[in-house]
Order: structure tokens, then C-alpha cells, then sequence
């Protein structure tokens, strides 16, 4: 079944004090855990050139096959982040890979995250990541609940972030040349650089 996803980020100078105010609106917490990501993709890049994306995700004792594509033309958005997304649970990791890259898929890239969720009364998901180079509040649902949250959080909508984590990373990368391709914390773990400005160009508000 083909599901849509709405959603978008804010860049989290303080994650604390974010926390601290969606715990006081008493959302519901599934805890915090560590995701493992593989993004695949055919010797031809064809998701890549059509804006899709194929991601096997290893999350605490879970793991999940994704595909993400865009949208039909009439749910497109420039105030939020939308896309097809279709997943299935999968019961081990290694194996699902090698039926991928028999397939023909290879993998393209790694990501990692830390990742804190919460469940609003109403459905809206409220996800703190926190990715090698910073953190970010994620959230999903229905456009109105997603803006309602968010005002609700003290965020200023024009500095939401509709770009994914790898367009970051690949701004990221090509400002800094930095040499690898895989977003990990091993591969930052000596950079004490402040990626913040960079970062700051992805909110919708740089755009005007």
C-alpha cells in the first residue's frame, strides 16, 4: 500500500531545551536509539535520477526496507516536505541486503543517527535526530497538526528545512572537502568544525 509523508525539519542549536518543551507538552516517547542506514541503488543510478531513494535501516532490534519517491504532481508542496513512501519490516539485516545486491543494487551510501521519538495525542510524530554533524527536530503528519506543532514548540516556520539529511551532508561535504561519502560518527570524529552556517542555508526562509 503506497502511503504519503508529510513532513519537515528544524535545525536544533539547543536539542535540550526542544526536549524539554515537548516533554512538558506530555507527547508519549518510544525512547532513544541508534539507526543504521544503507542507501542502495542500480549501476545506472536510476533512483538517484529520479529523486527516489532505497534504504535498509537497522534501528535498535528493528529493521525495515524503505522506498521513498516523490510525490503525484497534484500533492506537491513548497511549504512541506512530501513523499511516496512505501516499507515493510524485514527480519534480518544481512540477508535482506544480499537479496538486494543480487538484485542489482549495490550500496551507494551509510548514515547514521541517534533518534528520540514522540507521539502526539493527535498522530503527529516528533523526532529529535541527531546526526554526526547536528541535530534536528523532525515532524510528520497532517500539514496542519505539522504547523500547529511547530508553533506550539516556539519554531519559526520559515526556518523549517525541507532537504534531506544527505543533501546536507552533500552540501556539507563539498564546502569543507570533505573525503568520504558515508555520513557516520567515526567519520566526524575529528572534525571540530561548525557546520551550522552551512546548515542554516537549507531553511526556507534563505530562500526569499
Amino acid at each position: 500500500m503506497t502511503s504519503l509523508e508529510i513532513e519537515v525539519k528544524f535545525y536544533l542549536a539547543d536539542p535540550e531545551k526542544i526536549r524539554s518543551r515537548i516533554t512538558a507538552a506530555a507527547a508519549e516517547t518510544s525512547g532513544r536509539h541508534h539507526e543504521y542506514n544503507v542507501c542502495f541503488d542500480d549501476r545506472q543510478f536510476g533512483l538517484l535520477n529520479r529523486k527516489a531513494l532505497l534504504r535498509l535501516r537497522k534501528a535498535g532490534d528493528s529493521t525495515e526496507l524503505t522506498y521513498k519517491g516523490p510525490p503525484p504532481e497534484a500533492s506537491n508542496s513548497k511549504e512541506f516536505k512530501i513523499f511516496t513512501e512505501l516499507e515493510v519490516a524485514v527480519s534480518d539485516f544481512d540477508t535482506t541486503a544480499a537479496i538486494l545486491k543480487a538484485l542489482g543494487f549495490h550500496a551507494e551510501q551509510i548514515y547514521e543517527k541517534y533518534r528520540q521519538t514522540w507521539t502526539l495525542d493527535n498522530g503527529t510524530l516528533l523526532c529529535i535526530d541527531c546526526m554526526p554533524f547536528g541535530c534536528f527536530l523532525e515532524i510528520e503528519g497532517r500539514a496542519e497538526n505539522i504547523k500547529k506543532a511547530a508553533a506550539d514548540l516556539g519554531l519559526q516556520w520559515e526556518k523549517r528545512i525541507l532537504s534531506n539529511y544527505l543533501a546536507i551532508f552533500d552540501r556539507i561535504r563539498a564546502a569543507c572537502g570533505l573525503a568520504f561519502n558515508d555520513v557516520t560518527f567515526a567519520g566526524f570524529r575529528d572534525s571540530n568544525m561548525d557546520f551550522a552556517p552551512l546548515i542554516l542555508e537549507f531553511e526556507a526562509g534563505s530562500e526569499t
